[in-house]
């Protein structure tokens, strides 16, 4: 059956920057349509661009730079790349994640985060400290979009992104799974190098501001702090994420 011109934009999005396009040529060139690349672009980055689309079979055209602004906007920094691509499924449910996991679990729970940089960068830190899976809320939360994609570099294509009806209850149901779930917080009791991380494991960050709802937080297991000096009174929860993460990698590899 044919598809509808409908059905096919609506089963398409567009990615752009040299970083999340050459991680989907590397990790999926079959969910990409076709890459646009800057004509008057003749770099090292642009040519293994043109390479590796080659060798994979995908698609490429050199077109003007005006005509990628057209595509993704003037704010966006293109950086002479498009690529219309198969969005990412968010198909992984958690029990899924869960049965397949090897080691104790790790895992990233926020709450309220609607930043696209934000999230990006929290993926991009849950790539490289082995993060089985990050967790949202479907409401009041990003998905991934084509800014998550670019800030993420990659990530957003390996680290499954969950979106949960109710996280209270997520957070109940990995409990019965014997997995820690501790808050990040500058109320909390202990400080981070105090939680023991070598057990699985699952943080939970809210949003800078707003913080984790009051809820979520008397639903975890305990809440620690990230001790800080200086004049700020909180760190961004990109950052946080990365400290809290970071801890936990030099928990285990301390055996």
């Amino acid at each position: 059956m044919s598809e509808k011109p409908a059905d096919r934009h609506a089963a398409e999005k567009l990615i752009y920057g040299f970083h999340p396009v050459l991680a989907r040529l590397r990790q999926d060139p079959a969910g990409i349509f076709e890459i646009y690349l800057d004509l008057t672009r003749r770099d090292a980055r642009a040519r293994d661009l043109v390479h590796q689309a080659k060798d994979n079979g995908v698609k490429l055209a050199q077109v003007e730079a005006d005509r990628l602004t057209r595509l993704v906007g003037k704010a966006a920094k293109h950086q002479g790349v498009v690529a219309r691509v198969k969005p990412v499924a968010l198909t992984h449910s958690l029990d899924e994640v869960l049965e397949n996991i090897q080691g104790p679990p790790l895992l990233v729970i926020l709450d309220g985060v609607t930043d696209p940089h934000n999230l990006g960068a929290i993926m991009r830190s849950a790539d490289a400290f082995g993060v089985h899976a990050v967790i949202a809320p479907k409401d009041n939360a990003v998905g991934i979009n084509a800014t998550v994609e670019k800030v993420a570099s990659g990530a957003a294509e390996t680290v499954p992104y969950i979106m949960v009806t109710n996280l209270a209850r997520t957070i109940e149901d990995l409990k019965e799974h014997n997995i820690w779930v501790i808050a990040a917080d500058m109320d909390g009791e202990q400080p981070l190098s105090g939680i023991d991380a070598k057990t699985g494991i699952a943080w939970v960050l809210g949003a800078e501001g707003a913080g984790i709802r009051r809820l979520v937080k008397q639903s975890c297991d305990q809440v620690a702090r990230i001790p800080i000096g200086g004049t700020v009174e909180s760190l961004n929860v990109s950052v946080s994420a990365a400290l809290c993460l970071y801890e936990t990698a030099r928990q285990r590899a301390a055996g």
